[in-house]
């Protein structure tokens, strides 16, 4: 594991519709490259605590949740943050339930009260009591069992500072997090100058660039690549990426330091 013993995973780096997109039969939705497969967005943040036992921290459950799972061997998951609640952030929940079996406890689930009261009123049962130390045979009741927990600002999570940074999405708005030296900003049109504070002097920046032309509640390619001109980070990656383009031909139109995220990217960050 690199410095700082961060380690962060791209579970999927596609748009809401994902890629291949139903019914499309454009360039990048019948690519043979691997990485212009793209599932709906979320990342694994990787570290250990204090005493030295390991966490990954899950950002977001989207509906390819159990194939992403599957597809990085992921057994154990400490905690769920969320950066809002829109369908293709929080409709694979209902899959968490296979991790609270292997680990035969509850898991919290970190959100903002929009968010949080948005996923309760989705999965009302997953936020029931939990189940007693002498459990059921786990064929008698098969469900998530979470613990909610409101965020309400920067908060700490297995010796680990989370700064939160609230992101424009058109209408609506996000969580941008920061953990140590990485960040991560999907689901964004802008971000505003109070959040750029908190993200200077990144190692790696994870960024929302949906496609080449502009969008209403996303970030364009050039206005990622603003930001991340202004923000400096020394490694960035773009992510919720449409079919507008294929990831080879992106990668081409960038600086060095700036790559296009894929499903299954491991990043170490501090290395």
């Amino acid at each position: 594991m690199a410095d700082g013993g961060l380690v962060v995973r791209v579970m999927g780096s596609g748009t809401s519709a994902g890629v291949p997109m139903i019914g499309c039969a454009c360039a990048t939705c019948l690519s043979a490259d691997s990485r212009d497969k793209r599932t709906r967005p979320s990342i694994v943040v990787s570290y250990a605590d204090g005493a030295g036992e390991m966490h990954n921290i899950l950002v977001d459950t989207t509906p390819e949740l159990r194939l992403q799972a599957v597809r990085e061997g992921l057994k154990r998951i400490s905690a769920i943050v969320y950066t809002h609640a829109h369908a293709d952030h929080i409709f694979g929940l209902d899959d968490v339930r296979r991790f609270n079996t292997l680990m035969g406890a509850p898991i919290p689930v970190y959100a903002a009260e929009e968010a949080l009261t948005s996923i309760r009123r989705c999965f009302p049962y997953a936020f029931e009591a939990p189940l007693p130390p002498d459990r059921p045979h786990k064929d008698a009741i098969y469900r998530p069992e979470l613990l909610a927990r409101m965020i309400e600002g920067d908060f700490e999570l297995f010796g680990r500072e989370w700064k939160t940074m609230w992101l424009p999405h058109g209408r609506f708005r996000t969580l941008g997090f920061r953990v140590g030296d990485f960040a991560y900003c999907t689901d964004c049109n802008d971000v505003p100058a109070e959040a750029r504070e908190k993200l200077r002097g990144l190692d790696v920046l994870i960024i929302d660039a949906l496609r080449p032309r502009p969008h209403p509640a996303h970030l364009s390619f050039e206005q990622a690549l603003g930001i991340i001109e202004d923000l400096k980070p020394r490694r960035a990656f773009f992510t919720h990426l449409s079919h507008d383009m294929r990831h080879e031909d992106i990668e081409k139109t960038l600086p060095a330091h700036v790559r296009v995220g894929y499903d299954g990217l491991k990043i170490e960050v501090g290395g």
